[in-house]
């Protein structure tokens, strides 16, 4: 079984976006002003990238959010400073992880449609199967 590269990718950016509401509210101004450009250069990168090659509609849209989302971020990062620059970092983390984990949903939920969907062929009798991979009375 291969692991999805959507799912990896929705996977770490959760935590990064973690990482920038953190980094956002407890360490100085200056040193989360250049984490939250990173972590966003970082994320914009990989999901523009993600949307780019996606041939699926799906991950085109959700990658291409997150990507619009980590540039707004990397922008107001190096426009923004103080206060306004502080909040801005954890609003748009916030929303970044919110949208990871949507995306992150909207995979799994799919995937979960593909297992229910399963057959499993014995000889000429098709049987149905559950989740587990058992097959099912008719």
């Amino acid at each position: 079984m291969r692991l999805s590269s959507r799912f990896v990718l929705d996977s770490l950016f959760l935590p990064a976006a973690a990482w920038v509401v953190v980094a956002s509210l407890k360490w100085s101004a200056g040193t989360a002003h250049w984490t939250a450009f990173g972590v966003s250069v970082g994320i914009a990168v990989l999901a523009a990238a993600s949307a780019a090659l996606s041939r699926r509609a799906g991950r085109k849209a959700g990658h291409g959010v997150v990507s619009l989302f980590a540039l707004w971020s990397l922008i107001a990062a190096l426009v923004f400073s103080g206060p306004v620059l502080t909040w801005l970092m954890f609003a748009d983390a916030v929303a970044v992880g919110v949208l990871a984990l949507a995306d992150l949903t909207a995979h799994e939920a799919g995937t979960e449609k593909a297992v229910r969907r399963l057959v499993v062929h014995e000889g000429a009798q098709e049987v149905p199967a559950d989740t587990a991979g058992r097959r099912v009375a008719a």
